[in-house]
């Protein structure tokens, strides 16, 4: 005899030091929302105490969750803070179809941006509520990773350049600025920045060059709202690559500002890439992933297509 469905569970994992405290003001919003939009779903919350009780939450989620039921919802996961939450959600979700929720409440989310989900809580809930999935695809990234684990999905970009270095800074700030944390950690690291050596090998084919960044990308957005993929896809099973060949410091902070709208890409010190694979290497280079540190070089990055469910507009999911 089949046991009677009764109604999808929907595990919610909350940083709430996220946003200086913004997540935790809005959870009981989020929670009173869903509930309201949902009324027969089991809600399930737990509010991290660390980045390995997040990871760790997530994974549990996601093991937990039911078989798919016929003309019913999904049991989901929904991830509440910034691109960090974000990243645990979409790696726990990675290679299931436990759809991924997303809630944006910290200081850059750009995973939000680059798949089209809304950043303020209303907009989020009615997202998850309504219910509508894209498919997507990851970008997996392997090597010496710091953890120590084998391979990491990455849902936005790869850097390992200037955008890295800035990137490292920004996480290390004794302070939270908000946005403004990552244009000043730019400033800052750009009074001692040279271009860096890179040993690539793209689908196969070497090439060595010396740049400020090189940028590899699923999502096209990072460092708050800048646009380091301009047009990337995150269905078409490409990686998007964005060079920034060397130029002046001044140049440099000239090109800074317009990657919050994607002009940059005009100059000619940009070159704009599409590979399956890359394999980044070179001397003093360190990969970050969606603001998450990664490791050293060398890494392999690779598109992998169909590999995440998660809830979109109906406009995103359609189109």
């Amino acid at each position: 005899m089949a046991l009677a469905y009764d109604g999808p569970t929907l595990t919610v994992v909350v940083n709430p030091a996220a946003g200086r405290g913004r997540a935790r003001h809005l959870l009981p919003h989020l929670t009173a929302g869903l509930v309201a939009g949902l009324p027969g779903a089991n809600l399930h919350v737990h509010q991290t105490t660390s980045f390995s009780d997040a990871r760790l939450r997530c994974i549990q989620a996601v093991e937990q969750a039911r078989p798919a039921v016929a003309g019913h919802r999904r049991d989901a996961l929904i991830v509440m803070g910034g691109d960090g939450m974000m990243h645990l959600g979409l790696n726990a979700c990675a290679g299931t179809d436990v759809p991924l929720g997303l809630v944006a409440a910290g200081r850059g989310n750009d995973f939000c941006r680059g798949i089209g989900v809304p950043n303020d809580l209303p907009g989020a809930i009615r997202t998850i509520v309504a219910g509508h999935t894209l498919r997507m695809d990851l970008l997996e990234a392997t090597g010496r990773l710091v953890d120590g684990a084998e391979r990491r999905w990455v849902g936005s970009i790869v850097s390992t350049g200037f955008d890295a270095r800035v990137n490292y800074r920004t996480n290390h700030l004794r302070w939270n600025l908000g946005q403004l944390s990552y244009t000043w950690a730019a400033l800052a690291e750009l009074s001692r920045f040279e271009p860096l050596p890179y040993r690539l090998l793209i689908d196969g084919e070497p090439r060595e060059q010396t740049a400020m960044f090189v940028a590899v990308g699923n999502a096209g957005w990072f460092g708050g709202g800048m646009q380091g993929c301009v047009g990337a896809d995150v269905t078409d099973g490409l990686l998007d690559l964005t060079v920034i060949h060397p130029v002046s410091k001044v140049t440099l902070l000239r090109l800074l500002p317009r990657m919050f709208d994607g002009g940059y890409v005009r100059d000619p010190a940009v070159e704009r890439l599409r590979a399956r694979e890359v394999v980044v290497d070179g001397d003093g280079l360190y990969g970050m992933g969606d603001g998450e540190e990664l490791g050293a070089v060398p890494l392999r990055l690779r598109a992998v297509p169909d590999m995440l469910s998660v809830f979109v507009p109906e406009s995103v999911a359609t189109s």
